[in-house]
């Protein structure tokens, strides 16, 4: 396995692991799950000042639930099924039909649209074992997935709301601007030609508003609607589909969701579905291979390294790691018996992008002496160094 796997970063950055009796489901670490948290915090922010209101829906729901919204038809020999009892039940392979749930409970008003969810949806697939391939396709994976419930005319506005997001969120990652590919009907699919020839050219035409230029994929939509599909190039040239967003007509008419219009009579909403990541697990595999494992500092589990030169100066790099720490830097002590060349050693080869050193003259002048992982170093005043390593730790700050 290459080196810069990213199932071989994984390990040596002790980040997830996945065993052999249980494939495809991804045991996150420590670091791991920080780095998991970092991501998911940071869209969490985003879709909330988009004006996203976050759920959480249940796992296992009734297999008559898939059955009605249609993906049983199409998805069913992927997904892992159980009686409850006389009912059959399923885990859900994704979150869509989980969210028109909660938007049919209650009497809905064409005032209260466009009406947005966002989940980090836990969703499972039965993948076949040969197609699974360590974060990038998994059995067990979570999605920052997002719906919105709105009217014909609020289509262009909404995708174009979508399109400013993802763009800021990939500037934030250092990725150019995105490929996008519109894929159009399937032929096992669902609605209408009238309905399908109406989603397309809407979908489309709000690409175009948006400044987008896109290729057509034939035949590779949803089955319940077209897509756009925008994948991202890595710094070796390779291209990752991440970014969806997905205009849908048949699902909510399935699933009977419906909302009085300003004439008095009911109406079936628009559903569009949207991702900016994706599957999580499956975009950190890409970062870590995009970035050989030296995530940016903003992105990194553990930002700072403190290592007191011996055990006489571990008082001084406990006030360096709280002061650290209470300026939402992410910092870890390396206080072990070992010289401090191997600890330091040891941080960068988990490529912490900064250790501290601290000693007897750190101490007395209330400095810390910084070691990128690029080789440079510097000794700065505390409250400088808090300065500068809290400015690297802002969202976008993608060169160290």
């Amino acid at each position: 396995m290459d080196d810069l796997d990213h199932r071989s970063l994984g390990t040596r950055l002790d980040l997830w692991h996945i065993q052999e009796d249980a494939p495809g489901m991804v045991f996150w670490h420590p670091r791991g799950n920080r780095l998991y948290r970092i991501l998911e915090d940071y869209i969490r922010r985003k879709m909330r000042r988009l004006g996203y209101a976050e759920v959480r829906t249940p796992q296992l729901l009734p297999r008559a639930l898939w059955i009605q919204s249609g993906h049983w038809e199409k998805f069913g020999a992927h997904m892992f099924n159980f009686a409850d009892g006389d009912r059959q039940m399923a885990l859900k392979p994704m979150s869509c039909p989980c969210h028109v749930q909660i938007f049919n409970r209650g009497l809905r008003s064409w005032r209260d649209l466009p009406l947005r969810y966002a989940e980090f949806g836990v969703c499972h697939r039965d993948e076949p074992s040969g197609s699974l391939h360590g974060l990038m396709r998994t059995r067990g994976f979570e999605q920052d997935d997002a719906h919105v419930f709105c009217r014909e005319e609020d289509v262009a506005g909404e995708v174009a709301r979508f399109v400013a997001l993802l763009s800021d969120v990939y500037a934030d990652f250092g990725f150019p601007e995105p490929e996008v590919f519109l894929s159009t009907r399937p032929h096992a699919r669902a609605g209408s030609d009238e309905l399908w020839d109406w989603a397309e050219e809407t979908l489309g035409g709000a690409a175009r508003q948006c400044g987008l230029p896109y290729k057509i994929q034939p035949g590779e939509g949803a089955f319940y609607g077209p897509k756009l599909e925008f994948a991202l190039r890595d710094r070796l040239g390779r291209s990752w589909q991440c970014g969806t967003v997905q205009l849908d007509s048949v699902l909510p008419n399935r699933l009977n969701a419906s909302y009085v219009g300003s004439d008095g009579h009911r109406a079936t909403p628009v559903m569009i579905h949207h991702a900016v990541f994706g599957s999580i697990g499956r975009f950190i595999a890409m970062l870590l291979e995009h970035h050989a494992g030296a995530l940016p500092f903003w992105l990194s589990p553990d930002q700072v390294a403190v290592a007191p030169i011996s055990h006489d100066h571990s008082d001084y790099a406990t006030r360096v790691l709280d002061v650290l720490e209470a300026e939402g830097v992410r910092c870890v002590l390396l206080a072990s018996a070992e010289t401090l060349s191997r600890r330091i050693v040891a941080a960068h080869e988990a490529s912490v992008p900064v250790v501290a050193v601290v000693g007897q003259r750190e101490a007395e002048q209330g400095t810390v002496s910084l070691r990128e992982r690029t080789g440079t170093a510097s000794v700065l005043p505390l409250r400088d160094a808090v300065i500068a390593l809290r400015q690297r730790a802002r969202p976008g700050q993608v060169l160290d």
